[in-house]
């Protein structure tokens, strides 16, 4: 857990894992592949939503748009 995209391409790379899941990454980042691909600004999860009723904390994060 808590690998970055570089830490995680790293152990892939080096043969350390075969795979790196980014779960509470893709919560909070709908978007991860494109901001891992860009090196785009990552939303913070909020871990007081996980696991609650309703669509906070599951698909109320933002995609990434330019300021």
């Amino acid at each position: 857990m808590g690998y970055t995209s570089d830490e995680a391409g790293a152990a892939v790379a080096g043969g350390r894992v075969d795979a790196v899941a980014f779960g509470t990454s893709f919560l909070a980042n709908p978007d991860l592949p494109q901001r891992i691909r860009s090196a785009l600004p990552l939303n913070t999860p909020n871990p007081a939503t996980f696991y609650t009723p309703g669509s906070e904390g599951y698909t109320d994060y933002p995609t990434y748009r330019p300021a």
